[in-house]
């Protein structure tokens, strides 16, 4: 009698699941909504709402033992800097500028050291760069477990919304959202085998094209993903498409609404059977670790791709590495040695309802995926912006950092010359030779 119910009750608890499945892979097959996902995120800014409390948010002008209170924002709002490129933060580059001296020409001086050890000073104190590569911090609880410090207790209210939220995310959104990837994962493996078989025409690219929307959009609502497109007249057919990067998961949010062939390093394991599969079905640029170093071999393949119009865009992700979510940082110069004329996308993800940065020295990457899974979802806003091409007089640097500052100005980010190959790497020897060359410039030489 016990195992009847037992098996009763599970039927009952399995049955909704499976009808919610059904239901979303069938949407996600047609491409439509019921605007549930959105339903939700409105309900999330109510709660966050009503759980405005004051926080203890660190000051950098009071001493090292004293905190001030600030009233945490107001979920609903948007930050300030929306649509505008923030300025670029002049004292992490004060040691490459030229140091004032006061003169033109001068003997050497022991004590010239001291303009070297001020500006080194002023960039530590005043680091804009490092901070790029860790989580952003909000101002105000999001009801998750990342905040301001590791423990803060605010109030009783506050703390039982908290175990409330716990549960649902790990308890029913965790394993309804596994469901829903496993389903996407397995139906581009298999859909992607089959289209390999297929000769190449245009119907094996029309069906490569629906498939692959397909399972990205089914991947997309594993992390209930409310995406905004704007300007998607201005969405790549082919060519270079460039964006800014937070996340391997930008392939996915970018894949909801146009296809794209790949460009990186061939990977084992999860991200190797990803590779595999989309690789049957159609074009992409994938390459063994020791052909990175040979750019030349690389540039070729790249270009021999885009010259040809049946071919799908390329995706290219110039910063190299995931950046916070808070700003643009150098765009290698190699995609834009290649082709004069780039398709640029801007992507901001709303913090409030998660953290879509992937910190790679500190998660790997089934880690950042439990960490998006369990997060209460993936919000975020993308822009397709008019192609850009290079100018007559213009090198392949300062056409990237053209680009850049477009994404940078259209998606309210900080715009920043810094490579951000910093994270694991050490500076140039480069940057540290510019500053030595322009002060023997001013030394009077016998």
């Amino acid at each position: 009698m016990g195992e009847q119910l037992l098996i009763a009750a599970l039927s009952f608890l399995f049955l909704p699941l499976i009808l919610v499945v059904t239901l979303v892979i069938i949407l996600a097959t047609c491409g439509t909504s019921f605007g549930i996902r959105k339903a939700y995120v409105n309900f999330l800014l109510k709660i966050f709402e009503a759980c405005k409390h004051k926080v203890q948010v660190p000051s950098p002008s009071d001493d090292e033992d004293s905190d001030s209170e600030e009233e945490i924002d107001k979920p609903d709002q948007k930050p300030e800097n929306d649509g505008e490129a923030v300025e670029k933060n002049s004292s992490a580059s004060k040691g490459l500028e030229q140091l004032d001296w006061g003169m033109s020409k001068k003997e050497f001086e022991l004590s010239d050291v001291m303009n070297f050890s001020k500006c080194g000073m002023e960039a530590i104190i005043d680091d804009n760069v490092t901070k790029r590569f860790s989580a952003e911090e909000l101002p105000s609880w999001n009801l998750l477990t990342r905040t301001q410090k590791d423990h803060q207790f605010m109030s009783v209210r506050l703390t039982a919304l908290w175990c409330v939220g716990c549960f649902a995310r790990y308890v029913i959104l965790l394993p309804f959202r596994i469901t829903i990837a496993f389903i996407g994962i397995m139906w581009l493996v298999v859909s992607t085998a089959f289209i390999g078989y297929l000769k190449e025409s245009s119907f094996k690219r029309k069906l490569n094209k629906y498939v692959t929307l397909m399972s990205f959009r089914i991947l997309c609502r594993a992390f209930s993903g409310v995406i905004t497109f704007h300007n998607r007249e201005n969405m790549a057919k082919n060519g270079i498409c460039v964006a800014n990067h937070t996340s391997p998961i930008d392939v996915i949010i970018l894949s909801c609404d146009n296809c794209y062939a790949m460009i990186g390093q061939t990977h084992g394991g999860f991200l190797g059977v990803l590779q595999r599969s989309l690789a049957r079905a159609t074009a992409h640029i994938w390459f063994e670790r020791s052909e990175t170093k040979d750019r030349g071999l690389v540039a070729k393949r790249l270009k021999s791709h885009i010259e040809d119009k049946n071919k799908l865009p390329i995706l290219i992700f110039p910063e190299g590495t995931c950046i916070n979510n808070t700003s643009v940082m150098m765009f290698k110069k190699g995609s834009f040695e290649v082709s004069s004329t780039i398709y640029p996308v801007a992507i901001k993800y709303d913090p409030r309802f998660g953290d879509a940065f992937w910190n790679s020295s500190k998660h790997n990457w089934t880690q950042h995926l439990l960490q998006i899974m369990t997060s209460w979802a993936l919000v975020c806003d993308v822009w397709y912006l008019p192609p850009m091409t290079k100018h007559e007089d213009e090198d392949a640097v300062a056409f990237a950092n053209r680009v850049k500052s477009e994404i940078a100005r259209q998606g309210g980010l900080v715009d920043m010359d810094w490579d951000g190959g910093l994270k694991r790497e050490t500076v140039k020897e480069s940057m540290k030779e510019l500053p030595q060359e322009q002060y023997s410039k001013i030394l009077k030489v016998d």
